[in-house]
């Protein structure tokens, strides 16, 4: 398990152990994790695998990060922020319950051949929750990091998938709760700008 080289909390608390998909050869329909937790893989293409609507028979890139987890697993915030928003993204294959939160933290940016940290606003999308995450919000709220957001939610209220948290970062402020998770070909290296690695935040998990 890799930590954030910032000393972020934790996303999601996981064990020491836990299996790293590589999607990047479609689906894995008959293929049984070992274990509880999983990661899936950001800036990954994944052929076969959005088949719904949503995503118009193109766009199979991901620019997001997936944590597998048990149903009912706790989503903590990473660093101290506030609620940008929150819904259901109720299209077959989106996020189902989802919340977005606003940081201002500092972390790591490219400059020539090194690296700087720089204070900036970033936006952080929590998707495929349980239900009742969203009870009780209001927009601004604010709240401290390790603060407890969210719970993974089940495939039968979180857009249809197995249970786990999609989690990705803006550095613009998205336009309600929803962000584009996955991408065309065409797309991706601007999505690559647009929505940096989340491992900035959650740490060096593969």
């Amino acid at each position: 398990m890799g930590n954030s080289p910032l000393d972020f909390h934790p996303v999601v608390k996981l064990p020491d152990e836990y299996w790293v998909f590589d999607f990047s050869r479609g689906p894995q329909s008959d293929f049984k994790n070992p274990y509880e937790y999983s990661i899936g893989k950001y800036d990954e293409r994944r052929p076969g695998m959005y088949t719904a609507p949503l995503f118009d028979g193109e766009r199979n890139h991901h620019v997001g990060l997936d944590i597998g987890a048990p149903i009912g697993t706790e989503v903590y915030a990473f660093a101290e922020g506030k609620i940008h928003s929150f819904g259901i993204n109720s299209e077959d294959g989106s996020y189902g319950p989802t919340i977005i939160t606003e940081h201002n933290v500092s972390l790591p940016i490219a400059v020539g051949s090194s690296q700087q940290s720089q204070t900036q606003t970033i936006w952080v999308l929590h998707g495929h929750l349980r239900l009742d995450s969203l009870d009780g919000l209001k927009k601004g709220q604010t709240f401290p990091a390790g603060h407890r957001l969210a719970f993974v939610g089940a495939e039968s209220e979180n857009g249809g998938w197995p249970p786990h948290l999609h989690i990705q970062l803006s550095i613009h402020s998205p336009d309600g709760y929803d962000l584009p998770g996955v991408v065309t070909q065409e797309e991706r290296l601007q999505a690559m700008i647009d929505f940096p690695d989340p491992r900035l935040i959650v740490g060096g998990v593969y």
